[in-house]
């Protein structure tokens, strides 16, 4: 799995967004999931849904900014001038308005190139041209003492680690996977000699948790160095989401795991997010693996989510939170239905998209919507940007159309401004 999967701008993987534009791909049909009505009668009530869209946002210009100057900075060699950058924005904790970590956009707007390059190659069945990770270890050799610079040079290799594994055959899988874990151990070796808690670097903490993934027993460290990373840097939802997958039964952890760290990062980080840091651990893990419901302290994770918005009211994350209620906790049926009182769980979560809409919701971010239907991590090849807006638009006011329709079948309709949603009625 992709390291920090959805952190790049249009709010897609890394690999997502350099195969975006491929007109004629679709995005999985989940919406299936969302209808009570015919789709006509839900279309229908779609224009009685009064929403401003914002198809390019704050968010994104951020990000985009952070990533074009860390690429800029890399092709013209300035890599003092990229370093301090990234210094100072571990010093200053710098982040985008949703809460991404600008130090890690810029460190990816470095390496974009190179690892473009050699994962171009891997999908062409082709082994990557050395030269440029070369040149990455000849500027890390005029810059030995730099810890930005060796952040640049590990994190290059573990992409391209992941894209090795990623590109495996049968046939292949014994070479690509030797090539993986000799990337692994040259990033290992580089960031060796630094320490984040050491330099209050969260960017070098974050990228050591990268590295759990070729490490022989991560079970054993996960804990511990999410831990340290989460201490350095409270306020970034981004590792505690982190966090919350690599504890899934599928990487390195187990639910009873999962729901313990959960609990010790909102005691941790009560003082930032109030319980909120339950809910964020919980986010990314049940948007992965609805099993983690059946252990998931439900009432606990409302609160979260609640204390989340207290203190975090930028409409990228109120749109996050709702997408998630509205699309991933929609309720189940047949054999993708959960146990009961897992099924009530999901069901309780599901009924939050009420508040969130009614009290908070001003803007839609599509992007963010066509984002949740696609699980985090996937990295399918994906429809021009123009088509993922549009799909992201109609799947919110789907939801929307469908939580609302007994008000709004009578020909009123549902407004959405700064001061909260409100009806209108039918002329």
């Amino acid at each position: 799995m992709p390291f920090e999967p959805i952190a790049e701008p249009d709010n897609t993987t890394p690999d997502q967004h350099r195969r975006k534009g491929r007109d004629g791909r679709r995005l999985p049909d989940f919406l299936g999931l969302l209808r009570r009505k015919p789709q006509t009668d839900l279309d229908s009530l779609t224009k009685r849904i009064l929403l401003p869209s914002l198809p390019v946002t704050d968010e994104e210009m951020a990000r985009a900014t952070h990533q074009d100057k860390g690429q800029k900075l890399a092709r013209q060699e300035m890599w003092e001038d990229l370093a301090r950058l990234i210094e100072y924005g571990d010093e200053a904790r710098l982040r985008t308005p949703g809460g991404e970590n600008a130090t890690m956009l810029l460190a990816y707007g470095a390496r974009a190139d190179v690892v473009a390059a050699a994962e171009d190659s891997l999908h062409d069945g082709v082994a990557p041209d050395s030269a440029g990770i070369d040149a990455l270890e000849e500027m890390l050799a005029e810059f030995p003492d730099s810890y930005a610079c060796a952040l640049i040079v590990a994190l290059t290799h573990i992409d391209i680690g992941w894209a090795w594994r990623a590109t495996a055959t049968e046939r292949t899988m014994i070479e690509h996977e030797a090539e993986f874990h000799l990337h692994f151990k040259r990033a290992d070796d580089i960031l060796g000699p630094f320490d984040g808690v050491d330099l209050d670097a969260p960017s070098l903490a974050a990228a050591q948790c990268a590295l759990l993934a070729g490490r022989q027993k991560p079970r054993l460290r996960v804990a511990d160095d999410y831990e340290k990373l989460i201490d350095l840097d409270p306020d970034s939802p981004r590792h505690m989401r982190a966090l919350g997958e690599v504890l899934l039964p599928a990487r390195y952890g187990s639910y009873e795991m999962l729901d313990l760290e959960a609990r010790r990062t909102a005691a941790r980080t009560g003082e930032v997010w109030g319980t909120g840091g339950y809910a964020w651990v919980y986010l990314d893990a049940l948007a992965l693996d609805p099993g983690a419901l059946e252990r998931l302290d439900c009432e606990f994770f409302i609160d979260g989510l609640r204390d989340i918005v207290a203190r975090k009211r930028d409409q990228h994350v109120i749109n996050q939170l709702s997408a998630f209620c509205g699309i991933v906790m929609t309720p189940r049926s047949g054999k993708a239905r959960l146990p009961s009182g897992a099924e009530a769980a999901r069901a309780r979560i599901h009924d939050c998209l009420d508040w969130l809409l009614e009290n908070h919701l001003q803007e839609l971010h599509p992007l963010i919507w066509s984002q949740t239907l696609l699980k985090p991590g996937l990295t399918p090849a994906l429809p021009s940007r123009r088509a993922l807006v549009a799909k992201g638009r109609q799947t919110a006011l789907r939801v929307i159309a469908r939580r609302f329709a007994e008000d709004i079948e009578d020909g009123s309709s549902i407004a959405f401004s700064s001061s909260g949603m409100y009806r209108l009625p039918a002329l």
